[in-house]
């Protein structure tokens, strides 16, 4: 795993030494160089590490995914902003399975960098509303659980949503 700039710098080195190939009559060469810097921008926009977190963490297999996570040492230089609120909703899903009060620090995290598709969000807002119930701050997880019905554009969560509005009146 390698920094973000220098990815670019190698995707670049990649890209220019391809077209010397080209230029000195080696086009296959210059052709597989062209190749590999696309390897390179690509893994440069889709972490492939948090590819296999999320991997691992679709067949329920949270040690794989928190061995992976750690992997990651400082996500600020790894990591572009998307990739890093992905990585801290992960690490907030595997938390939240044994540490509620880290749990909400990363998905608070996930939340202000911004995550790539309105399931996600919509997602990591409901497990916020969760934890907010859990700690008895009905107002915020009320705010959190209408913020995640209008990021469900799919309407994939609503049974939880409504499951979590009944809890709700409960309390």
């Amino acid at each position: 795993m390698f920094p973000k700039n220098i990815k670019l710098i190698l995707a670049i080195g990649l890209l220019g030494y391809g077209i010397y190939q080209i230029t000195e009559t080696y086009i296959g060469n210059g052709i597989f160089m062209f190749l590999l810097s696309i390897i390179v921008i690509v893994l440069y926009f889709k972490n492939e590490i948090l590819i296999l977190a999320f991997l691992s963490l679709r067949k329920q297999n949270f040690d794989k995914t928190q061995r992976l996570l750690s992997l990651i040492k400082n996500p600020k230089s790894v990591l572009i902003k998307k990739q890093q609120g992905f990585y801290y909703y992960l690490n907030g899903l595997i938390q939240s399975q044994h540490n509620l009060t880290v749990a909400e620090k990363n998905f608070r995290e996930a939340l202000k960098l911004g995550l790539n598709t309105s399931s996600d969000m919509a997602m990591a807002k409901l497990s916020l509303a969760g934890i907010m119930m859990q700690k008895r701050r009905k107002r915020e997880a009320q705010m959190l659980l209408t913020e995640a019905k209008g990021h469900d554009k799919h309407k994939m969560l609503t049974s939880q949503i409504r499951m979590m509005q009944e809890q709700m009146k409960r309390i």
